[in-house]
């Protein structure tokens, strides 16, 4: 019997910061970077990233990079298309980078990850200076 695929649901998340697009496209691409905020250890290969958490490794392939506007992940072991999209731009009124994050997700993941983006977000913010 094939196994029946579930209904992914797409978070979407927005953010104000200070720190430009270019600091900001460095704390996604960096493991120097990556390592204050987002996880434990990272290992870049290429288009494979390797991010650690507590000893634990998680390979997500790097599909889309656009410099300082946007990067799009998949996770190796995902079964369905989910991914993860980082999007970068200047507000034209206020100068400030607006961070949006796309997360494709489980229907049963929706509040954990919105709660893990929102801890994260903050590490970033307080190593980005806002």
């Amino acid at each position: 019997m094939a196994k029946k695929k579930s209904k992914l649901e797409q978070i979407d998340l927005e953010y104000i910061f200070r720190a430009s697009p270019t600091i900001l496209y460095q704390f996604f691409t960096t493991p120097s970077c990556l390592i204050r905020w987002y996880c434990d250890e990272v290992d870049i290969n290429g288009e494979k990233y390797t991010f650690s958490w507590d000893g634990y490794p998680e390979d997500a392939e790097l599909l889309e990079s656009v410099e300082n506007e946007k990067l799009r992940f998949r996770w190796d072991d995902s079964e369905d298309d989910t991914y993860f999209e980082i999007r970068m731009s200047k507000s034209p009124v206020t100068s400030e980078t607006i961070l949006e994050i796309t997360d494709i997700v489980e229907p049963h993941e929706v509040e954990e990850q919105k709660l893990l983006w929102a801890s994260q977000i903050k590490k970033l913010r307080q190593e980005t200076g806002g």
